[in-house]
């Protein structure tokens, strides 16, 4: 976000000065390079869609229009497919997604069950009637993205800091500036709060609370010997479980109301993959009933608790004052049409896209916006 929001400063106001501070520029705790890198169209509002529309369309130019140099950064696009598994409960908020879908431009797809077993055998379930398949979704690498932005930045203009920042200095409703661990005070007459999981913190420096809370997603890497290994989709299960086909293994993951809160990457046991996520997986489909844990990895998401969606934009309430967070684990993958949006706003650029919803003013109004409850976050 922080990059990706430099960038587009940089392109539309070059003169602009633009500094990113960095806690740590490894970022080997950030959210982004512990994401498994999945990007899909299959989201039900409108402003979501619509951000993954952008980008998709970034990622097929991303190696040129980042190239600095001898140096360009390839995302590795590689576009397995997802595909949404349905049961009969979830048969007609999946139509009603699809058809938003189908009406933006997606290439998104309802296939019943002898369709996708026909596709892949592997996928047969008795539990379920069918699902939504978007082929031009898949997966990139964090890494590429990160760095085809920072690299873009720095070249146009912008500056890099590592340094913590402590706390947002505001003065008569408007930000003046940050005062950082080493650097101490810094004067700005704009700030955009991007520190995922840590945000809400530093957001309270300033007075402002969000409902965003650090949440520990544990992935684990398993082995099995599955029909189609590598070349099935990326598929969900209605009761939350994901698997990602990736390389010979998967990345399996199931995010739940008992997934702990803080700041601990300690991974969740191995015990919980055997005990809790592989039967919620191979009573659906009994095609995965032989599986074996390599690793396994643990990372934030930054959890709105009010509707699981962004917060972007300016803080109704203290000019100047712009965040991005609360992503819910999709921000990654929305950080392109979401730094252009920051972007936009700063320079008072007509926006690209209406993303005026995703605003913090609903934050303070307690009014949710909603994906509904069949899909995935």
């Amino acid at each position: 976000m922080g990059w990706a929001t430099a960038h587009h400063l940089m392109r539309l106001e070059p003169a602009a000065d633009v500094t990113v501070i960095e806690k740590d520029p490894t970022l080997r705790l950030a959210s982004t390079m512990l994401s498994d890198g999945n990007v899909r169209i299959q989201f039900n509002l409108e402003e979501n869609i619509a951000i993954s529309k952008y980008a998709m369309e970034v990622l097929e130019e991303f190696p040129s229009d980042m190239a600095v140099g001898d140096y360009s950064p390839d995302p590795q696009m590689r576009k397995q497919g997802n595909l949404f598994l349905v049961d009969e409960p979830g048969r007609k908020a999946a139509l009603a997604g699809l058809e938003t879908q189908r009406r933006m431009g997606c290439d998104s797809e309802w296939l019943d069950m002898d369709a996708i077993v026909a596709r892949f055998p592997a996928l047969a379930s008795g539990e379920l009637i069918g699902g939504t398949f978007g082929p031009s979704d898949g997966s990139v690498d964090p890494t590429a993205v990160v760095d085809g932005y920072r690299r873009k930045a720095i070249a146009a203009g912008a500056k890099t800091l590592h340094d913590e920042v402590e706390s947002i200095v505001v003065s008569d409703e408007s930000v003046v500036g940050i005062r950082a661990a080493a650097s101490g005070a810094m004067d700005a007459d704009r700030v955009v709060v991007c520190a995922g999981a840590w945000s809400t913190d530093l957001l309270l420096t300033a007075g402002v609370e969000i409902p965003v809370e650090p949440v520990m997603r544990t992935v684990y890497v398993v082995a099995g010997d599955v029909d189609g290994g590598s070349k099935l989709p990326s598929f969900f299960l209605p009761n939350g479980v994901y698997v990602l086909p990736e390389h010979d293994a998967y990345l399996i993951a199931w995010s739940t109301d008992q997934d702990p809160v803080g700041f601990d990457f300690a991974p969740a046991p191995r015990s919980r993959f055997y005990d809790v996520i592989w039967p919620a997986l191979a009573s659906i489909i009994p095609a995965f009933d032989r599986l074996e844990v390599i690793r396994s990895w643990a990372g934030l998401y930054a959890q709105n608790r009010l509707d699981a969606n962004a917060i972007v934009g300016e803080w109704p309430t203290i000019h100047g004052l712009y965040q991005a967070t609360g992503f819910s684990g999709h921000g990654f993958q929305q950080c392109h049409a979401v730094g252009r949006h920051l972007a936009e706003l700063m320079t008072g650029t007509d926006p690209s896209l209406d993303l005026s919803r995703l605003g913090p003013q609903r934050i303070l109004d307690g009014e949710p916006l909603l994906e509904h409850a069949g899909r995935i976050i």
